[in-house]
């Protein structure tokens, strides 16, 4: 799984600039699907709450002051991590700053 993380920077681009953006990123769409290693992906809403603790403690987020937003995220098919980092190395953000996580999803047996 691919976690994208943007930072401040992505919010101030002019609308050209947004719609290039949005280009690179339905290229490498279309580039992983045409690999057959997309599995799925979704952005995410700017807004959020965050619950933790033993009481449930409940917070809204992210805040103002937040040097970068979980954006979205991509399931993808790789047959090792090593692979995977590989296949993140095109993600479209980082010339704005952004990252990308990856991890593995586990899978468990059903009970």
């Amino acid at each position: 799984m691919f976690i994208f993380r943007s930072s401040r920077a992505a919010t101030s681009l002019s609308p050209e600039e947004m719609q290039n953006n949005m280009q690179q990123w339905f290229q490498w769409v279309e580039a992983l699907r045409k690999k057959n290693i997309y599995v799925s992906g979704e952005a995410l809403g700017p807004a959020g709450k965050t619950i933790s603790g033993k009481k449930a403690l409940i917070t809204d987020g992210p805040f103002a002051e937040s040097k970068e937003l979980v954006g979205g995220f991509f399931v993808i098919k790789a047959a090792s991590m090593d692979e995977a980092v590989d296949i993140a190395k095109d993600y479209p953000d980082f010339v704005l700053n952004g990252g990308v996580e990856v991890r593995e999803i586990m899978k468990f047996e059903s009970m």
